[in-house]
């Protein structure tokens, strides 16, 4: 006799095992250069599983540029391995986007 399988609504336990979509982070195609991603934060994706995300933490703004790591369950996870810079450093790391590309150019020929 085939058993009786149970689905996941057919189950009316009261216990919270956390939410029921436990699919990675879904990207947008992409139109544009751009590589922002469909998240609840607005986050972009650098390649190799490092994402660069406007965060808020005990109440102050962030960029946190991290890299991530796919849990058992199969969802993205911050690592360790990461910057949190605060909107001034933001700004000072901005300005100096121009000069770190010219050394790059210069080490990388």
């Amino acid at each position: 006799m085939p058993k009786n399988k149970k689905s996941k609504k057919d189950d009316t336990s009261d216990s919270d095992s956390g939410p029921d979509d436990r699919e990675p982070v879904k990207k947008k195609p992409k139109t544009d250069n751009s590589s922002r991603t469909d998240d609840e934060e607005p986050t972009w994706d650098l390649g190799k599983n490092r994402y660069v995300k406007v965060t808020q933490f005990k109440g102050k703004t962030y960029v946190n540029i991290r890299e991530f790591y796919l849990d058992a369950g199969g969802d993205l996870k911050p690592g360790k391995k990461g910057l949190m810079l605060t909107p001034e450093q933001w700004q000072k790391f901005k300005a100096s986007v121009e000069e770190i590309d010219e050394e790059v150019k210069k080490i990388s020929g």
